[in-house]
């Protein structure tokens, strides 16, 4: 304390004083050093008191500080110990223990560190690894499973992932903007395959698609050509157009191939020939 006043007493000497000083006594008989050592001595006794009422000031709003910083420890403390107590009783509602939650936890970074990763690889890339994010998926349904993945921390990101993943599994390629046909020797080029590549539409039963979308150069869809570009529309469900005229197409096809049975039975004949690819494997005749 005295260092501090000795301190304060410096300042306000170096500096002036804090506060207006008394006008010193006048006493025309003094000389000029008197009257100076008079004036710096009160000045110097006013800043002492003003000091002292600052410190002693400052040191309670510290003291008033310091004592409601515990009470708030206090009250952190109190509410650490309730927040345990009640995860402890949650953790045994499911059966667990805390060093569960922890691997849970761990499992669960791990997994969500794979699909991120997964995430930030190409288009091409997650289509090759298909199988693999396939393996996450697996992953994921064991750990929906256990009843630690019901807790507040994790189901939320239980639920992100899976949605994720998901989302990487639907990932496709490009579509090409056409395709050119191949032959049947070489390519084995019919509507149906064409359909059923990974690069058009994956699934052959889409072939109507590919039918009705190129009526401009395909009459009967059992009828295409080497070196036609086909227009690919774009996947989904099957219109009431497309629909229509595939079941148009069976009917067709069901009438034409009882009249050559019946006709083959009268007469049978060899089949000719021919250079022509059909829609369906099951309208290529045989030895083609």
């Amino acid at each position: 304390m005295k260092k501090l006043l000795l301190s304060a007493v410096t300042a306000a000497l170096l500096f002036g004083p804090a506060v207006q000083a008394q006008q010193p006594p006048t006493d025309c008989s003094a000389s000029e050093d008197r009257m100076r050592e008079m004036y710096t001595r009160d000045q110097g006794d006013i800043c002492i008191i003003e000091w002292t009422a600052k410190v002693k000031e400052l040191t309670e709003k510290y003291n008033k500080a310091a004592g409601e910083v515990s009470e708030l420890e206090k009250s952190v403390a109190d509410e650490i110990a309730a927040l345990k107590k009640c995860r402890d009783e949650i953790y045994s509602l499911i059966g667990a223990t805390e060093q569960d939650v922890n691997n849970f936890r761990e499992r669960l970074g791990r997994l969500e560190g794979k699909v991120r990763e997964m995430e930030g690889k190409g288009v091409e890339e997650q289509v090759a690894r298909r199988s693999e994010i396939l393996g996450y998926q697996d992953e994921l349904n064991k750990i929906r499973g256990e009843k630690i993945a019901l807790l507040p921390e994790f189901f939320p990101k239980v639920v992100d992932i899976g949605d994720r993943i998901t989302r990487l599994l639907n990932v496709e390629l490009p579509r090409p903007k056409g395709y050119t046909v191949g032959t049947w020797a070489q390519n084995r080029d019919c509507l149906w395959n064409i359909s059923g590549k990974s690069e058009v539409y994956n699934d052959p039963f889409q072939w109507p698609k590919l039918w009705q979308g190129n009526t401009d150069q395909i009459r009967n869809p059992d009828v295409i050509h080497p070196g036609q570009v086909l227009k690919i529309p774009p996947a989904g469900a099957k219109t009431s157009e497309e629909m229509k005229a595939e079941r148009s197409y069976w009917r067709k096809k069901r009438a034409a191939m009882e009249a050559k049975a019946a006709e083959a039975a009268a007469t049978p004949t060899a089949v000719a020939p021919t250079t022509t690819a059909p829609a369906t494997p099951e309208a290529q005749p045989k030895g083609r």
